[in-house]
Parts: C-alpha cells; structure tokens; sequence
C-alpha cells in the first residue's frame, strides 16, 4: 500500500516539474494553487473540498453495472452474428466480447483490491 502511494506521488511530482518547466519555456507564470485548479476539474465543479467518499458496496454495484450491460451487449450481437444478421458483423462482435472480458476482469481485481484493503485495514493494530 505504502508503495502505491509513494509511486502516486513521484508521479504527481513529476508532473508538476514538467508544468514548471513547460511555464518557464513559454514565460508562464507557475501559481502555487495550479494543483488545486486540477482537482477541481478532476472532481467536477461544485465539488472540491466536499468529497464524498462511496461505501464498498456502491463501488462494487457500480462496477457490476457497468460489466452486465457489456456482457448483455456482447450477448446479443453473438446471437445476432448467430441468425446471420446484416448489421451483427464478426469484427464488432469479437470487439464486444473483449471489451466484455476486459470489464469483467477489471471488476474482479477491483474487488480483490478492496477485499485486500478492507483487510488491511481490520487487522491494523489498535
């Protein structure tokens, strides 16, 4: 977890040396609150300073929600491919059915990395 973070935030450095370096190129100047201008964007408007964080549970529905409707979709184009359809051509229904897998398979390491951090943080000492 420790080197999560740390590879974050050499990451978040450098890029802040590279937007010192692209303003001094270009006779900008560098604003000490250019960071907080990108979470702001990054969060949306309105929201900066009021995170709100969601449960496990919405995160993981979430994830689930957007893989069923990929896999309902790669479903129906087989099928269509299937009966001969003219619109279901093999090209889009190989596309479909990997960008299935690869939904599936992001949402089963998110849950795995949530199920390894909530153990983490319940067998941390008191």
């Amino acid at each position: 977890m420790t080197d999560s973070i740390s590879s974050i935030l050499s990451q978040i450095r450098a890029y802040q040396s590279q937007l010192g370096q692209a303003a001094r190129a270009t006779g900008d100047v560098v604003r000490g609150d250019a960071v907080q201008d990108l979470r702001g964007l990054v969060e949306g408007p309105g929201q900066a300073g009021a995170a709100r964080h969601p449960s496990f549970s919405e995160t993981l529905r979430g994830a689930i929600e957007g893989v069923n409707p990929a896999q309902a979709r790669a479903g129906q184009l087989q099928a269509a491919f299937e009966r001969g359809e003219p619109g279901a051509d093999l090209a889009r229904v190989m596309v479909a059915a990997q960008q299935a897998q690869v939904a599936f398979r992001a949402t089963v390491e998110m849950r795995n990395r949530l199920v390894q951090a909530y153990q983490d943080v319940m067998n941390m000492p008191l």
